[in-house]
């Protein structure tokens, strides 16, 4: 029953994360198309108010036209709409989500003893550490060099280099799994610790400004638009670490870390395309396409590099058979443990032939074909072992 309830805070979890996620990254995205396609005011009207940029745009059956005040408005509106619980509801379903996937579980889940054979109350706190230590390190450099003549670039490049220190560091303390998700919510992290520390802060100063009838320090402006374009920045990295847990070729390489950055960066530059694309069509850039056929060049070359090996042809017809005993030996030592009478993770058994008739073309899957168990092969099964199982399954996996 716990497994069962377990597996339901998991499902509707992830449930609201997804759906949280989509209007953040939908809004973040949105916001970053207007100022990039803002045109400077045509009607005398607006410019006395102070309009620095204005948009005419379709949508639905009607016309929209956002206008950005660079600074201030003339006067606040009764009714003023805040973005930010749309990055806080996102983080605390994802941090809520992965205490029950993997810090709730971590002798499962979070550590391989391969790489790090640590007690699971020390790999939670140091998997912890890694989202308090990145942001606290990230905010840092954007607090120093930010400030300095080429600020952005010096940024970038060191955030790129700490990003870098950081997968190698969870792919050789963690089980790559949860190395690759850990890395993506520590870019996360950051990502609405800059709206809860940065943005919505100094959005809160200029408006309490404005009611008092303070001059508005830009500072404040400039400062949330730098950490805004930093966020649009991690977005598609931060997707592909969240989707890689499906993906077992991915971080179950021998160099899984590698594996991430190119990805990330990749994702990355496909970014930076579409941020300047808007620019572009209004004249203000160059063609960014060179970005995209960076990410594209990387993403084909990552692939290329983790094709599989070629497979020895399938056993014919008159192979060997191999027997039930060899797989239910096979079974028993590596699986029942965690999936017969004591223990039945996910509400499966493999300890009596029905139920391993009953799993088979599963057991195929996830210990042939994805390699996602025994869970980090914690029970060491042996590469002979799973071409045992993938054959037996081929030959039409009989119990008998």
């Amino acid at each position: 029953m716990d497994s069962y309830l377990l597996d339901w805070a998991n499902l509707l979890l992830r449930w609201v994360h997804v759906i949280t996620a989509i209007a953040w990254v939908g809004s973040s995205f949105y916001f970053v198309f207007l100022d990039s396609s803002l045109t400077p005011p045509v009607d005398e009207d607006l410019k006395k108010q102070g309009v620095s940029g204005e948009l005419w745009a379709v949508h639905g059956g009607g016309f929209y036209h956002p206008v950005k005040f660079a600074v201030k408005p003339p006067q606040l509106p009764g009714h003023l709409h805040w973005f930010y619980w749309e990055s806080y509801s996102t983080w605390l379903s994802g941090i809520a989500l992965f205490s029950i996937s993997y810090l709730w579980q971590a002798g499962t889940y979070l550590i391989d003893k391969s790489k790090m054979d640590w007690a699971p109350s020390t790999a939670v706190l140091a998997a912890l550490a890694f989202l308090v230590v990145f942001w606290l390190l990230y905010d840092l450099i954007c607090r120093t060099l930010g400030q300095k003549k080429n600020g952005d670039a010096l940024v970038g490049l060191s955030v790129l280099v700490l990003v870098c220190v950081a997968s190698w560091l969870a792919c050789h303390w963690f089980a790559g799994r949860a190395a690759f998700l850990l890395v993506g919510g520590m870019i996360a992290t950051a990502m609405s610790a800059n709206v809860f520390f940065w943005i919505i802060p100094g959005q809160r100063t200029v408006i309490a400004d404005i009611k008092a009838g303070k001059p508005v320090d830009p500072i404040h402006g400039i400062r949330g638009k730098q950490r805004s374009v930093h966020n649009t920045y991690f977005t598609l990295p931060v997707i592909f670490a969240m989707l890689s847990n499906h993906y077992s070729f991915t971080w179950s390489h021998p160099q899984n870390w590698l594996v991430l950055i190119l990805m990330m960066v990749a994702g990355a530059a496909i970014r930076q395309f579409f941020v300047l694309r808007h620019g572009y069509k209004l004249g203000r850039n160059s063609h960014p396409l060179p970005y995209a056929l960076v990410g594209i060049a990387l993403i084909v070359a990552t692939m290329v590099w983790l094709r599989p090996a070629p497979q020895a042809a399938a056993a014919p017809a008159s192979a060997t058979p191999v027997a039930f005993a060899q797989i239910k030996a096979v079974l028993d030592q590596r699986c029942v443990m965690c999936h017969g009478e004591q223990v039945q993770m996910k509400n499966v058994r493999v300890d009596s032939p029905e139920a391993v008739q009953g799993h088979a073309q599963a057991i195929y899957q996830q210990v042939v074909v994805t390699r996602l168990m025994p869970m980090n092969n914690s029970t060491g099964i042996t590469e002979e072992e799973r071409a045992l199982i993938g054959q037996w399954f081929q030959q039409g996996a009989a119990v008998k």
